[in-house]
């Protein structure tokens, strides 16, 4: 055999050589890697899994996003100390025990009975599904029992039920997730996730879910007994950005003084709606009824946010009407008009028994003279109507949206906004619909943002702002994610002149000083604002919406606000005045 040939031959026997040894390693990788697949579950191996079940562990923090207020105030997620109880096979018994029941306010024999029957962690509560909580003082006076732990504890939600629906509720959502699991795949969410279901809690639920929460874990045997030296374990994701921080514009403070003011009146249902002057940003929004966050059901009305909801306004509805008046040259501020107390073609009614008399457009606004605004609402027509309550940013949203932020789709912060309505149809507005319309009646629907921001809108000249309720979102560090500028809401008809603006500013306060706001002059700043009484019919009982709008103080405007008291008797005093005016010296008292 010649040597070429002897090479041909080795070299064949080498390559089938490699091929073998590569094709074998081949195989032990596919083996060891399917021995280490079989071993792991979920990316943990079964040693790891033998420990986690052994483990009796409870979630102290969800992980979700945290809210606060423009001073830096929590309004979620409060971190408490509460005593845990974790199940054990035998319960302590002897001086501790007692101790430790009397720390909790209850006898040894019901705490023994409790902790016995345990098959699960559990919060101590204070009263029904509250937690106890304590101070960091008296965790440490607590005896250390096996079983027991004080650890920092996470309530989303404050105790009882308040006003601030805008802030709305978690709860769990299949479907929700559903969808989600749908559109990402790669980060499966379990099932009992909590997930916003109302308020910012839903608009801004997408940068609130986080990476995942805190949880305690306490190891047991297969006996229920605690595993020597292993003791309570704290599981937690660590990072630097998450969970994120969302400020809102609202001063907390002054939203729990006006609930309070509230409800120490007596107001079952409405809403008051504070802005900031100078941006339009909602400093306060309480809804009544109030709601409790942590047990919503959807199908009762006391969780909706009544601020955002339109209602028939009434006479305030005048000041849109008198802007159009002014706007389009079809009145002047001195024409003078005639009211006998009705105004004859449609049935319709001045307020005031046997009418004002002779009266001009300026003394009709401050005393809200039905007949004088019936007759220019005929002069003006349905067009030039719903024009000018555009310009004034009604009958459309007006809450801050973009149409493209962070992950490029259509944002809005506020939940159910709704824009409200002046015609439902322009084409069947006769004479008596726009009689009707023009003292804000009939089809017309405003809400009380709405209403407060109509009169920002006056202090900026005729320039429709777009109320915020947040301004901006950090990271856990601290480091800014995103802004919410401040921004316009412009109508696409324009805006009513600075002139006629500042016209129905000094309108509103000649309401106060000579009109049917006098009961205000008692109030510790100097006011303006426009009453509004509308006429509703609630299973079939005639009642009353009552309206009041205004600002103040009047010589350096600092808030504007709207208050609404729905469905009061006919003929009741007026409760929207009273919150109006009550509200303002709240303010004045901060010496904001």
């Amino acid at each position: 055999m010649s040597l070429l040939r002897k090479k041909r031959i080795f070299y064949i026997l080498l390559l089938f050589t490699v091929v073998l040894g590569v094709f074998a390693l081949r195989m032990a990788w596919i083996q060891a890697d399917s021995a280490f697949r079989a071993a792991t579950v979920g990316g943990k191996t079964i040693n790891e899994l033998a420990v986690r079940q052994r483990e009796e562990s409870i979630e102290l923090d969800p992980g979700r996003g945290r809210f606060i207020d423009r001073n830096g105030l929590p309004l979620t997620g409060r971190m408490a100390w509460s005593p845990i109880l974790f199940p054990v096979k035998d319960v302590p018994d002897g001086e501790a025990l007692n101790k430790l029941a009397a720390s909790l306010g209850v006898s040894p024999a019901e705490l023994r009975s409790t902790w016995a029957e345990l098959r699960k962690p559990y919060v101590w509560p204070k009263e029904g599904e509250e937690p106890l909580q304590l101070t960091e003082a008296e965790a440490s006076r607590l005896p250390r029992l096996e079983g027991l732990e004080v650890l920092p504890y996470a309530m989303r939600y404050d105790p009882g039920k308040r006003g601030n629906q805008w802030l709305g509720y978690v709860a769990q959502r299949p479907d929700v997730i559903r969808r989600l699991r749908r559109d990402q795949p790669r980060a499966p969410l379990p099932m009992t996730l909590q997930v916003g279901a109302a308020g910012l809690e839903k608009t801004f639920d997408r940068y609130l879910r986080g990476i995942g929460g805190v949880r305690a874990a306490f190891t047991v045997d297969g006996q229920k007994r605690p595993l020597d030296g292993l003791g309570t374990r704290i599981n937690a994701k660590n990072s630097r950005y998450y969970p994120l921080q969302i400020k809102t514009t609202v001063d907390e403070g002054l939203q729990r003084d006006i609930e309070q003011l509230a409800a120490g009146m007596n107001v079952q249902e409405g809403a008051v709606v504070v802005l900031d002057a100078a941006n339009g940003d909602i400093v306060a929004m309480v809804s009544l009824p109030f709601y409790d966050p942590r047990h919503v059901n959807p199908k009762q009305p006391d969780w909706a946010n009544n601020a955002v909801k339109a209602a028939v306004p009434g006479s305030i509805f005048k000041t849109v009407i008198a802007a159009a008046a002014l706007e389009e040259h079809v009145s002047s501020p001195h024409e003078t008009f005639h009211c006998s107390g009705h105004y004859g073609k449609y049935g319709l009614s001045c307020w005031k028994e046997g009418g004002h008399g002779t009266i001009t457009l300026e003394e009709g606004y401050s005393r809200s003279c039905n007949v004088v605004f019936a007759a220019l609402g005929e002069r003006l027509g349905p067009a030039r109507i719903a024009e000018t309550a555009s310009k004034l940013g009604l009958a459309r949203q007006v809450g801050w949206q973009t149409a493209r932020f962070l992950d490029g789709d259509d944002f809005k912060q506020l939940d159910q906004e709704e824009a409200g309505a002046v015609f439902n149809d322009m084409s069947k507005a006769d004479g008596g619909v726009l009689a009707q319309t023009a003292i804000g009646q009939r089809d017309v629907l405003v809400s009380p943002l709405q209403a407060a921001n109509l009169v920002v809108t006056l202090l900026h000249q005729g320039q429709v702002t777009a109320p915020r309720l947040v301004s901006e979102i950090r990271f856990k560090d601290g480091s800014l994610l995103a802004e919410f500028p401040v921004q316009a809401a412009p109508s696409s008809v324009g805006q009513i002149s600075p002139r006629i603006a500042d016209t129905l500013l000094s309108w509103m306060r000649q309401v106060v000083t000579e009109g049917t706001g006098r009961s205000l002059n008692r109030a510790k700043w100097p006011l303006a604002g426009k009453s509004g009484t509308a006429q509703v019919l609630i299973d079939g009982v005639k009642k009353n919406h009552q309206w009041f709008i205004g600002y103040g103080p009047i010589d350096h405007p600092k808030y504007t606000v709207a208050v609404l008291v729905q469905n009061r008797p006919a003929g009741s005093a007026h409760q929207a005045a009273e919150l109006f005016r009550k509200t303002m010296d709240l303010l004045a008292a901060r010496g904001s």
